[in-house]
C-alpha cells in the first residue's frame, strides 16, 4: 500500500500538474461569477456531453463504481492516519515529514476541486431552471404559503386515497423504482425537452445503512456521474429521491432546483406512487415554512387537522425512522454538510432544500395553482 501511494503521488505531483491545477482553479473562480457564462457554456454546453458520456460508462453496472472510489479514498486516508500515529508513537516524524504531507495535502484539495468542478461542480453557479421557465422566484408572503399549501395539500390527500400497499411493495424490486423514474423524465421531457434523461445512471447506495447514521437520502457522485439512492428509507420517500438525484444529473446543482425538477418529474408521471412522494415532500416543506412564519403553529395545527389518515401514518413512520438512527455523529456531519452548501452558491446552507416552495409558488403565479 505505501509504495503504491507513494508512486500514485509521485506521478500526479510533477511541476506542470502543479501549475495546471492552479490556473484551472483561477478559471473556474472566475466563470462562477458569471452564470449567463456557466449556465450556455457549461451547463448547457459542455456538461450535457460529460454527463451522457458518465452516465454510458458506468451505468451499466447494477453497482456503485462511484461508491467504490469513495471506499478507496476512506482506505486512504485511514491507512494515512494510521501511519501518522505509527511514526508519532516511534517517534520518528521530522520536518521533512510534515512539509511532505502538506505538499499532498494542497494538491489533492486542489485536484478535487478542480474535477469536482469541471465535471459537475460549476452547475452551481448557472441561471438554472427559473430561468429556463422563465420564473420570478422572490420573497413570498404568508399569504401566498397558505395558498400553495392548501393546494399540495389537497393533492397529497387525493393521491394518499388511491395508494395501495401492494403499489408501494412491487418498488421493493429497485430495478422497477429505477425505470419507473426514467419513465417519469420520459413524461416530463414532453413539457419541459430539456429535462430530457438518457442513458441511466440511478443506482443503490453500497452505504445505505450508514446513510442512515448520517443522515442522506441519496446523493450524486460528480467524479462518476452516478445517482445514488438510500434504498433503505420509507418506501414512500424513494421515487421522489430517486427524481431528485437524477434532477442532479442532468445539472440542477442547487438542491432547491433539484427538488423542483424532482417534482415536476413525479408530477408528470401517472404513477399514484410517484405523485403521492413528491406532493408528500411538498406538504412538509410547505408546512415546515408555515410553522417558521407562523409560531403560533395554529395554521400548521389546522392543515395538519386536514391531513389524511395515510399522510399522517407516514408522517409518524418518517419521525420514526429518523428517532431510530438518531445519534451524536449525524449533527456534525449535517453541520459540515450545510457549511459544503453555504460555500457552493447557497447560503441558507441545509434549508435550501427547503426554498423549493419559492420555485412552487412561482411556478404557480405563472402558470396558475392548476398546474401545481
Amino acid at each position: 500500500m505505501q509504495q503504491f501511494i507513494a508512486r500514485l503521488f509521485g506521478r500526479l505531483m510533477k511541476s506542470w500538474s502543479w501549475v495546471l491545477l492552479v490556473v484551472l482553479t483561477i478559471l473556474i473562480k472566475w466563470a462562477s461569477w458569471y452564470p449567463g457564462w456557466v449556465e450556455r457554456n457549461y451547463s448547457q454546453g459542455v456538461y450535457p456531453v460529460i454527463s451522457r458520456a458518465q452516465r454510458f460508462l458506468f451505468g451499466w453496472a447494477s453497482f456503485s463504481i462511484g461508491d467504490l472510489f469513495y471506499a478507496f479514498l476512506v482506505v486512504v486516508i485511514l491507512y494515512k492516519v494510521f501511519k501518522f500515529f505509527r511514526l508519532l508513537f516511534k517517534k520518528q516524524l521530522n520536518r521533512r515529514y510534515f512539509v511532505v504531507a502538506l505538499q499532498q495535502g494542497i494538491f489533492i484539495l486542489l485536484f478535487l476541486y478542480v474535477f469536482f468542478n469541471l465535471l459537475w461542480g460549476l452547475n452551481y453557479n448557472r441561471r438554472g431552471i427559473a430561468y429556463q421557465l422563465d420564473l420570478q422566484v422572490k420573497e413570498y408572503s404568508l399569504a401566498d404559503l397558505d395558498t400553495l399549501t392548501n393546494v399540495i395539500q389537497s393533492r397529497v390527500n387525493f393521491y394518499a386515497g388511491f395508494v395501495t400497499e401492494a403499489q408501494r411493495d412491487s418498488f421493493n424490486k429497485k430495478s422497477r423504482l429505477f425505470n419507473s423514474a426514467v419513465e417519469a423524465f420520459d413524461a416530463v421531457e414532453k413539457q419541459y425537452p430539456f429535462l430530457k434523461y438518457n442513458p441511466k445512471s440511478i443506482k443503490p447506495s453500497l452505504f445505505s445503512y450508514l446513510g442512515n447514521y448520517l443522515g442522506f437520502q441519496g446523493y450524486y457522485n460528480p467524479f462518476s456521474g452516478e445517482g445514488q439512492v438510500n434504498t433503505t428509507v420509507p418506501r414512500f420517500l424513494e421515487p421522489y429521491v430517486t427524481t431528485h438525484e437524477m434532477a442532479h444529473q442532468l445539472g440542477y446543482g442547487k438542491e432547491n432546483e433539484a427538488n423542483f425538477v424532482g417534482f415536476l418529474a413525479c408530477r408528470s408521471y401517472s404513477s399514484n406512487v410517484f405523485r403521492y412522494s413528491a406532493y408528500y415532500d411538498m406538504y412538509n416543506y410547505s408546512i415546515g415554512e408555515i410553522a417558521r412564519r407562523d409560531t403560533s403553529l395554529s395554521l400548521v395545527k389546522s392543515y395538519q387537522q386536514k391531513a389524511h389518515p395515510q399522510v399522517l401514518k407516514d408522517q409518524q413512520e418518517f419521525k420514526n425512522f429518523y428517532l431510530r438512527y438518531k445519534n451524536p455523529i449525524e449533527p456534525i456531519v449535517m453541520w459540515g454538510y450545510g457549511h459544503f452548501l453555504k460555500a457552493n452558491n447557497q447560503p441558507k446552507g441545509k434549508r435550501s432544500y427547503n426554498e423549493v416552495v419559492a420555485w412552487l409558488i412561482a411556478y404557480y403565479k405563472k402558470f396558475g395553482v392548476e398546474a401545481l
